[in-house]
């Protein structure tokens, strides 16, 4: 055990410093009672009590602030600097521990019982000794931070407290860890703690180093890719500037690769991305080069979707979408079949023409969904420029595909249903004509090697089942006419808009509206009393907007708390659409003279007009009046040069060309009107004014004339056959050609209306005009 003494020595508290026994150091004293306590030893003994603050901040620090444990020291030197601050040499002699501390205003001293290690030698002070001396030798050749004149020095010291004091001194501890060791008073415990500690310390060098070598070949290997990265830089520099584009062409070779691509579009893809490599990142044809081989790898190349050849099915969504269209309805249902059977047809390309309103597009979705295809819509209305369809070159800035690959990179399969909208509207003008670049998008013979300026390679459309819409096919040129196939689309019959609005306008509406079924009923009278006097139209667009005007105003009322539901019948359409906009029923009310009923065509389907003669008397002279063109101004010579030449025949006063002036007028002098086939109605109308028998009222008729009176053929018979239903005629004249476009004209129509199919003006006569002059 160690022996105890007490002394009464000054105090002197350390910041940040521990001084063990046998130690010799040099410390800075500048506080002044610290001063004070030097001088007061170096005035008596020379003895000095060194202990460690426990906060180094303190300046003041009192008897809590710092430790109990400390070190009784003897000064060997004192030495005043410049600065003020003294310098001393002191000498660490033996432990003590403060029993009592008193202020002296200009120092503390203190009471301290003092530890000395016993001289005894032991056997396990010895093992430990050795353990200890053997961990420091390892330590020492670990850390390389002590020198190994240091070990020299420790290893010939043979007492056991001071052994392992001064090791303690020169191991990197932290101030509580020194102290712990300074206040541990047995030297056995002593030894252990500080073999304890410097293993820990060896072990902690051990991970130490091997970081250190993990780091180390971290950063050789992370040096070596940087100095052969840096060296590919200058390579690719040298090369042209191929800076960053490892990854990206990587990326690249990818896309390409997972495309699909047939093998000569692959070999072509592949030399544009050796093109990318080679040209510098700064130059402007890098991005261009990119930017092609993008579009190139984002193209359905074999990618496609599984058509459903399921007929039966397809018949179903069809009818369930769109009510009447049989004739397109039974084309789509031939494609399916044919396909089934060879699983090898190129895809049809029809035209669906027809009035606005008639459900051309929605049409093409139906059969989309029908054959379980992706559906892509381009609209060529206002198209002018050829390379809005083929493309730019590349060589111009801000290339890029045409229409057509852009939407085929839209659809993102090489079968998809592709609607190209109003196609009729397309125009031409110094940039080129894009109908003729459509020629070879649209050539059954031609597609499958369709060529886009900016893509160059060619690109296979056979596959793909092209719809087109159109208002006017005149407005088509014949080359381009020539490649579709033609499906028109009349307006709907009465009955047929009665279905359309039951069974899709109206549910749409409501839901728009956010109405229920039940707080809204319209009753069949009024919905007829709708498409008849508040709606002219082929498709049903008008209507749609009527009914929409009809579901507000009953959203107004349900809110307002009126009514929780609203029925509408026939007398209670005006409270909802105001007074009626057309008049419908009989084209006139009572049989006329010099006035008959012909039929139009219109881009928006079929219509009837008035054509009414008036006689005064003159010298002859015609006048057309109604804004007629030039076709029809000729057709109305031609009816008036075919009477006078029938005059004696027809029972007309041969004369009449010299003792009266005739004025044909066709009402609604605001709207242009044109074509040939007013002319059997002039004609007649002429014929009526001149013998004063009146023209049946439920008659309607249309046929062009030559000066012989014979009638010729016309067009659009079915559009006027509809209009002439829409009025409430229920004889047509028409002439005997056009017997085969009967057929085309809807059977609920058809079984209203009575046909007589003339070849001349003689047997028009003996139909429209009634017997006897009028009073």
């Amino acid at each position: 055990m160690a022996d105890r003494k007490e002394f009464i020595v000054p105090l002197l508290p350390l910041r940040g410093l521990l001084v063990y026994p046998t130690m010799v150091l040099h410390l800075d004293v500048g506080r002044d009672k610290s001063v004070q306590a030097l001088e007061k030893a170096m005035v008596e003994d020379h003895l000095i009590f060194l202990t460690t603050q426990k906060d180094v901040s303190l300046d003041e620090p009192g008897e809590d602030d710092i430790y109990k444990m400390g070190t009784l020291t003897k000064v060997k030197q004192m030495l005043k600097l410049p600065n003020g601050t003294i310098r001393v040499l002191v000498e660490g002699l033996n432990r003590a521990e403060i029993i009592s501390v008193s202020d002296h205003e200009t120092y503390f001293s203190a009471k301290v019982e003092v530890y000395e290690d016993s001289a005894e030698k032991e056997i396990e002070h010895q093992a430990l000794m050795r353990t200890l001396l053997d961990y420091f030798e390892q330590y020492i050749k670990m850390s390389k931070k002590i020198s190994a004149e240091t070990f020299s020095a420790t290893s010939d010291i043979e007492e056991p407290g001071r052994l392992a004091d001064i090791i303690a001194s020169h191991l990197p501890l932290k101030q509580k860890e020194k102290q712990e060791i300074l206040e541990t008073i047995d030297v056995r415990k002593r030894l252990s703690r500080v073999i304890e500690i410097i293993n820990n310390e060896r072990e902690v060098l051990n991970l130490e180093k091997k970081i250190g070598q993990r780091v180390k070949r971290s950063m050789e290997r992370t040096q070596k890719e940087y100095y052969l990265r840096e060296q590919m830089k200058a390579i690719q520099k040298e090369l042209g500037d191929k800076e960053g584009k490892t990854g990206e062409i990587a990326d690249l070779t990818e896309k390409i690769e997972k495309a699909g691509m047939p093998e000569h579009i692959q070999a072509a893809a592949f030399r544009e991305l050796d093109r990318y490599e080679k040209v510098p990142a700064s130059s402007a044809e890098s991005a261009v080069i990119r930017n092609y081989i993008e579009w190139l790898a984002a193209l359905p190349w074999s990618n496609s979707t599984k058509d459903d050849l399921d007929i039966h099915k397809a018949e179903t969504i069809l009818n369930s979408e769109h009510f009447g269209l049989e004739k397109v309805k039974e084309r789509v249902l031939e494609y399916l079949a044919v396909q089934q059977l060879t699983n090898s047809l190129k895809g049809p390309i029809l035209c669906l023409a027809g009035p606005p309103g008639v459900g051309k597009t929605s049409l093409a979705k139906s059969i989309a969904t029908s054959m379980n295809r992706n559906f892509v819509r381009i609209s060529l209305g206002g198209v002018r420029d050829e390379s809005e369809i083929r493309g730019h070159r590349r060589t111009y800035v801000g290339a890029m595909p045409g229409r057509i690959i852009q939407g085929m990179r839209k659809a993102g399969t090489i079968n998809p249903v592709f609607l190209l909208d109003e196609v009729d509207k397309m125009s031409s003008d110094f940039r080129g004509d894009p109908s003729s670049a459509m020629l070879e998008v649209l050539d059954p013979e031609q597609n499958h090697n369709f060529s886009d300026h900016y893509i160059e390679e060619t690109y296979d459309l056979s596959k793909v089942m092209f719809i087109a819409t159109a208002n006017n096919l005149a407005t088509i040129p014949g080359p381009l006419r020539d490649r579709m196939e033609i499906i028109t689309i009349s307006g709907y019959t009465e009955i047929e808009k009665l279905h359309i609005a039951k069974d899709h306008l109206l549910p749409r509406q409501l839901k728009d509206h956010g109405l229920k079924k039940a707080q809204l009923q319209i009753k069949d009278d009024a919905m007829l009393r709708i498409i008849r006097y508040y709606t002219r139209e082929a498709g049903v667009r008008s209507l749609e907007r009527q009914l929409a005007s009809i579901c507000r105003k009953t959203a107004k009322i349900i809110v307002s708390g009126e009514k929780k539901r609203v029925i509408i019948s026939d007398g209670g359409v005006e409270d909802f659409l105001g007074k009626t906009i057309y008049h419908y029923g009989q084209a006139e009310l009572e049989d006329q003279v010099g006035v008959a009923t012909g039929l139009a065509y219109t881009t928006v389907g079929g219509d009837t007009l008035q054509i009414e003669v008036s006689l005064s008397p003159g010298k002859g002279k015609l006048v057309l009046t109604g804004k007629l063109g030039d076709v029809m101004k000729e057709s109305a010579q031609a009816a008036f040069s075919y009477v006078r030449s029938k005059a004696a025949e027809l029972n007309i006063e041969t004369d009449f060309n010299e003792k009266y002036d005739i004025h044909i007028h066709v009402p609604e002098g605001a709207v242009p009107k044109d074509g040939p086939s007013a002319g059997i109605t002039m004609a007649t109308a002429l014929i009526s004014a001149l013998t004063g028998r009146p023209i049946r009222r439920e008659v309607g008729m249309t046929g062009e004339i030559t000066l012989r009176g014979r009638v010729l053929p016309i067009g659009g018979l079915k559009e006027k056959s509809l209009s002439a239903h829409r009025a409430g005629l229920t004889k047509i004249i028409c002439p005997k050609d056009n017997e085969k476009d009967i057929d085309d004209i809807p059977e609920s129509v058809r079984n209203e209306l009575e046909f007589v199919l003339v070849s001349h003006v003689d047997e028009v006569i003996q139909h429209a005009l009634l017997e006897g002059e009028s009073k």
